[in-house]
């Protein structure tokens, strides 16, 4: 097996873990449905034809196919850069995003929209504060970039490049 081939393997479990949770929620709650599991996180289930904090999603469609296209651009240029030999932090930081990048495709080809299901928020003095639902592709992008972020921070402090 080729060193970056874990990375790409990385991916894959991502994008099936990410499937799989989408399933699960499209069959167990109907959509806007909600069910309080924490003080501070609900499942619910919420569809985004848009991108990050629904921007776009009250446009006519055509943000289905710019937001494909770029996660489909932005998986091929990590393939390519995943052919290259990585560090651990980085390789892992970019099977994170790319197993995030096509989680989210898959549902934007198949559905039309992002499934979400992550409600985080905040209750204070009787009021509410909610992050923006979200989900496990989601989840995996943000921690690939910090992942990323680490290697470079990691990097400049030892004075490597």
């Amino acid at each position: 097996m080729r060193r970056n081939t874990r990375w790409l393997l990385l991916a894959a479990a991502l994008v099936g873990a990410d499937q799989f949770s989408k399933w699960l929620v499209r069959r167990a709650l109907p959509l806007d449905g909600s069910v309080a599991l924490t003080p501070f996180f609900n499942l619910v289930h919420a569809e985004n034809a848009g991108a990050a904090f629904s921007f776009l999603a009250q446009q006519p469609g055509w943000q289905r196919w710019l937001f494909t296209a770029l996660g489909l651009g932005a998986a091929a240029l990590i393939v390519a850069l995943l052919r290259r030999p990585r560090r651990a932090l980085v390789g892992a930081g970019l099977g994170c995003v790319l197993g995030g990048a096509l989680g989210n495709v898959i549902d934007r080809l198949l559905r039309g929209r992002v499934t979400d299901f992550i409600d985080l928020y905040l209750t204070h003095a009787g009021r509410q504060w909610h992050w923006p639902a979200f989900n496990l592709a989601d989840s995996s992008i943000f921690v690939g970039a910090v992942l990323l972020l680490l290697d470079e921070w990691l990097q400049g402090r030892s004075g490597r490049r």
